[in-house]
């Protein structure tokens, strides 16, 4: 079975585990009337069922579980046919529909079915863009293979793939880090007529370089794009400069900006400038990044609100609180209203340096100004909380929490398990674990590490064990990953 992309469109846990998790873990799951069978940490809810409906604590507004009943409705409808050879006299709109929403959920083996089942119907034709758009979903999804077998598919229809297609598969073939296969298709398509790499596709090329730390490969790709006239745009000297700047390779970094600059072809923009100071306030090099941030308003490029998001983080983890004021100050002046992720970072920066009572008073102008606190914002407040050893602010955060339709995550979790955890409230910790599954949320590794930890620390040495058992066994049912099935 292939990995699948976690996505509130497939709530499916493949976790096939015959170890019960503790004796402590199916005490709590009695005494909340969970029956044993399915296993703790299989989800067999359908996704049309009511089960979807949360009880408790909600997981989607009524606007959303709406929008998302449709659309996956829609997508099991069309799906269901793909097997039989009858139906190829559907109507056009829904199953193209059915393709497209498939694609944006990233559900790539509900997207290939319906692919199928598309060219079965006597109105089709194959269009290269169709091609593409499933290229580059199962390049996000990490499924080089089955790219190479679309990419066949294509080719036995008589369709000559385009420069986008090509572009789709180096992409694709990047994203997996199978760097040799995504540099032979660009070679390929250079014996292509009327198919020649173009900047596009040279710059996704230099993108996945740079996510590989294959920097080595940067001079390579640039001379060959000289050697064939292709010339580099901002897009092509942004992808270089944010990566040396990721890499705080500063010195590399500022000569892509010089050549940037002095080829002149190519201006640099917003985001160059946004890559740049958050490069080197992110590192810590803050009168660098002061340096820039004016040196790139007298070429013109004014701030916007991630810039200045920018500029708090990087003063917050160098420890310059009065500064984060002066940005704030600013912003009001300048009418910049601040973001939910402006008060997040703000939020984060003042839990880390212990200072509790600046943190509850801007998540309480945060509130006040009508800003609804995400995931993010209560993670930040707890383990402020929690460092602090202030538990029952953690208990009034998730009264809040379970109170609000906030959608949650696994990184909340963790969070919130690590706190009770810590406290040596081990019976909460195993409930919010099982609240887990109530919204929808993948244990990692992770939650598994931390609830271990807990229960040595408490001396439950077979409750630990089991819980490690429990690990290596899903470890092991998922080719070493955390696996949904579709």
């Amino acid at each position: 079975m292939h990995p699948h992309p976690i996505s509130y469109t497939n709530l499916y846990w493949s976790y096939s585990i015959s170890t019960p998790p503790t004796i402590h873990l199916i005490k709590v799951l009695k005494e909340r009337n969970f029956h044993s069978d399915p296993p703790i940490l299989g989800i067999h809810s359908s996704n049309l069922s009511s089960d979807l409906i949360p009880v408790g604590p909600k997981r989607h507004t009524k606007k959303e579980l709406s929008r998302f009943l449709r659309t996956d409705a829609a997508i099991k409808a069309i799906e269901q046919k793909a097997d039989s050879s009858k139906y190829n006299r559907l109507w056009p709109k829904a199953v193209l529909e059915a393709l497209d929403d498939a694609i944006k959920e990233r559900r790539w083996k509900s997207a290939l079915k319906i692919f199928e089942l598309l060219r079965k119907q006597h109105w089709y034709e194959p269009r290269c863009q169709t091609y593409t758009k499933l290229l580059m979903m199962l390049g996000k999804c990490r499924q080089p293979e089955e790219a190479r077998l679309l990419f066949e598919v294509m080719q036995t229809e008589g369709l000559r793939p385009t420069i986008d297609v090509y572009t789709a598969l180096v992409s694709a073939y990047g994203e997996s880090g199978l760097l040799a296969k995504a540099f032979s298709t660009v070679d390929e398509m250079k014996s292509v007529s009327d198919c020649k790499p173009d900047v596009y596709t040279y710059s996704v090329l230099i993108n996945i370089c740079t996510k590989l730390h294959r920097f080595d490969l940067i001079g390579r790709i640039l001379s060959e794009m000289s050697y064939l006239g292709v010339e580099c745009s901002t897009v092509t000297f942004n992808t270089i400069i944010n990566g040396y700047g990721k890499a705080k390779m500063f010195r590399e970094m500022e000569n892509s900006l010089t050549n940037m600059i002095e080829i002149g072809n190519s201006v640099p923009d917003l985001f160059t400038f946004n890559s740049v100071i958050g490069a080197y306030g992110n590192s810590g090099r803050i009168e660098k990044m002061e340096k820039w941030y004016n040196e790139f308003q007298l070429m013109g490029i004014s701030p916007d609100i991630k810039t200045f998001n920018i500029l708090i983080k990087s003063y917050g983890k160098a420890g310059m609180y009065e500064k984060i004021n002066s940005v704030i100050e600013f912003m009001k002046k300048r009418f910049f209203p601040p973001t939910v992720v402006t008060y997040n970072i703000i939020i984060e920066t003042f839990g880390r340096a212990g200072d509790i009572e600046n943190m509850d008073e801007y998540f309480k102008t945060m509130k006040h100004l009508g800003m609804k606190p995400n995931a993010i914002t209560y993670c930040s407040l707890v383990s402020a909380y929690s460092k602090a050893g202030l538990l029952m602010k953690v208990n009034s955060i998730l009264r809040q929490v379970e109170n609000s339709d906030v959608v949650l995550d696994t990184t909340f979790f963790n969070c919130i398990i690590n706190a009770y955890g810590q406290a040596g409230d081990v019976d909460k910790m195993a409930e919010l674990f099982l609240e887990m599954r109530e919204r929808e949320c993948m244990p990692d590794n992770v939650t598994f590490a931390t609830m271990i930890q807990a229960y040595r620390g408490q001396g439950m040495t077979e409750a630990a064990q089991a819980l490690e058992k429990m690990m290596l066994a899903a470890k092991g049912n998922s080719g070493g990953t955390w696996m949904i099935e579709a």
